[in-house]
């Protein structure tokens, strides 16, 4: 499977009035053509950072790319100029804000809005365009798309406009798009639909997606693989089977233990004691060892490397060292793994 994208030990800083935060701390990361990569964490764990810096979308004042390389194709996005960077942005690499209504202009119509790409990247004609935008409004499953054309943002509901914002993403049919957190606002019912639309037409325009988000429920619905990020490091990746059925980080498993299950008769949803480390003072060691009920002495020392689990499956955990005790995931962890292995199994039936 050819690499589209590489992410080679990124560093990226923002210069504030505090000091120096150093938001990502040396990432690595590759995307398959036609794969999905889900990268999940909590707030401020550098997801959205990243995935701007490839966009190179982060604010030119006090943003710094310090060390790393963002491979496109095999052309580094790290030095390429704003003008270069202007031709890939929609036509090669689009993204998919969380919020619709604040990436939609009030002021134009959803047609103008759809039609811009196309006739900026493509050079098509108004005409072509047109005709254009009316198939990707009906592609995204927009009804009555040559009257919706003429409609400003204020007419569409939220998950209607976030249909508009995936059309507008999809209209150059983009080798790379990048969804960050695109059904946050949405309600659950909606958020359903818009994962369904988001799988149906990676395989009509045979797109790949990283997909951004702090909610591991959807990851297993919409991902091949997954990356968990926490500090401004990638802690755990693997593919969604192995992140699943086979955490190795303890942070992973605090992400999954924090996962709602509707059938669940507890009173209380695990939280993740502690807060995220403060970036201006990255701390020594590991990251997470604060808040690791697992972590030993060498957690406060040293930065653990990232251990092989399998040829896809890679955590930063000293756990994983031949010298350190055996430790079985919680309890919480391993009902959540049978569970997922129980609703896959059916979804296999299901498709028989």
């Amino acid at each position: 499977m050819k690499k589209l994208l590489e992410v080679k030990d990124l560093h990226i800083s923002f210069h504030t009035f505090a000091g120096e935060v150093q938001a990502i701390r040396g990432v690595d990361f590759d995307l398959n053509e036609g794969e999905t990569l889900a990268i999940v964490g909590e707030s401020g764990s550098g997801k959205s950072v990243t995935t701007k810096s490839i966009m190179r979308l982060l604010p030119p004042g006090n943003s710094e790319i310090k060390a790393g390389n963002i491979l496109f194709n095999g052309k580094d996005l790290t030095k390429a100029s704003e003008k270069e960077m202007q031709k890939v942005r929609g036509q090669d690499i689009s993204m998919i804000f969380q919020d619709p209504m604040t990436s939609l202009n009030p002021t134009m119509t959803i047609g103008k809005q759809i039609m811009e790409p196309l006739l900026k990247h493509q050079k098509l004609s108004k005409q072509e365009a047109k005709e254009r935008a009316i198939k990707l409004l009906d592609l995204v499953g927009i009804p009555k798309p040559e009257i919706r054309l003429k409609q400003y943002p204020h007419q569409f509901s939220g998950g209607m406009r976030q249909r508009v914002v995936i059309a507008i993403a999809l209209a150059c049919a983009p080798k790379v798009l990048i969804a960050d957190e695109p059904t946050t606002a949405l309600d659950v019912t909606i958020q359903g639909q818009i994962l369904d639309l988001m799988k149906d037409l990676q395989k009509q325009i045979e797109t790949s997606i990283i997909f951004i988000t702090h909610d591991l429920g959807v990851v297993a619905n919409v991902a091949d693989r997954v990356a968990v990020m926490y500090g401004g490091k990638i802690v755990e990746i693997g593919t969604v089977d192995e992140i699943f059925y086979n955490p190795q980080h303890p942070y992973t498993w605090g992400l999954i233990s924090s996962m709602p299950s509707l059938d669940s008769t507890e009173e209380e949803l695990y939280v993740i004691p502690g807060t995220p480390p403060d970036l201006l003072n990255p701390p020594k060691g590991d990251a997470f060892a604060q808040r690791n009920p697992y972590a030993m002495m060498i957690d406060l020392e040293e930065e653990p490397p990232m251990f092989k689990v399998s040829d896809t499956h890679f955590a930063a955990t000293w756990l994983l060292h031949p010298n350190s005790p055996k430790v079985e995931p919680p309890t919480a962890v391993k009902e959540r793994m049978a569970k997922f292995h129980a609703k896959q199994a059916d979804s296999l039936k299901g498709g028989e």
